[in-house]
């Protein structure tokens, strides 16, 4: 099973830049995909809906903000828009296909990057939901795999320049223990940390050029029962197609 996660910034402006070009390539069985920056009605293009894949969108309210997309080889047995958290619902932030023994969800968290305190609250609100969410499902008999854009990093192994972006929204102590509870506490596993522990490994470079400022804040998160079944994980940086590059995970895994 091979699960890739791309953080776009807008996809219209990211398929101009050859992303479907590149993914469709990757044969996938995932693909998932945030920050369209567009809703479905926009997306009528045939590359917006490539053949072999059944398309699923969770678009915002403000249709020129968020959103997020989860592209599926396999028919779901259901699609989940939103997690019960209504205001961050109305933000286009998650969608899950669920299948017989496995859900894969894909999450655009809350941004505060050299943002206001209500910004920083906004975040906080949401990762406090999230970790109650994610200690109820773990309990289900089914293993999860939540990809995307975290809008954080979880150690300074994924920052490129730790000093200089201390006391950073993304980056600060508490967003560092959070994950820490999500992994040590909770049990979840941090896919590509498995195969790969090198420190020069990013996903998004905050002024877009990238000789520096890395940071790795897009993360493939699975249950502990995947962690087995994780054999391959990469960051594609031969092309750019946004400020982030795409993750490729494989799993020995079958639907």
């Amino acid at each position: 099973m091979r699960i890739i996660s791309f953080c776009a910034d807008g996809i219209k402006e990211a398929a101009k830049l050859g992303f479907y070009d590149w993914v469709i390539e990757q044969d996938a069985d995932f693909i998932c995909i945030q920050n369209l920056k567009a809703q479905e009605y926009d997306l009528q293009s045939d590359l917006f809906w490539p053949q072999g894949y059944n398309p699923y969108f969770f678009d915002a309210v403000d249709k020129d903000l968020n959103g997020v997309a989860i592209y599926c080889r396999e028919m779901p047995k259901a699609i989940m828009t939103g997690l019960g958290f209504v205001d961050f619902d109305m933000e286009g932030r998650y969608i899950q296909a669920d299948f017989q023994n496995i859900s894969i969800g894909c999450l655009l968290a809350p941004s505060a990057y050299k943002a206001d305190d209500a910004a920083k609250h906004h975040k906080k609100q949401f990762f406090e939901l999230f970790q109650n969410h994610l200690n109820k499902v773990r309990n289900k008999r089914r293993e999860f795999v939540i990809c995307g854009n975290w809008n954080m990093i979880h150690n300074e192994d994924d920052l490129q320049d730790p000093q200089g972006n201390s006391g950073v929204s993304g980056t600060l102590p508490e967003e560092q223990q959070w994950m820490d509870q999500l992994i040590n506490g909770l049990g979840y596993v941090d896919a590509f940390r498995e195969i790969n522990a090198d420190n020069d490994e990013f996903t998004w470079w905050p002024d877009g050029d990238r000789s520096h400022d890395g940071w790795r804040v897009d993360h493939q998160i699975v249950s502990q029962g995947l962690q087995p079944s994780i054999e391959y994980g990469a960051i594609y940086k031969n092309q750019e197609f946004s400020s982030h590059a795409p993750i490729i995970m494989d799993f020995d895994y079958e639907l």
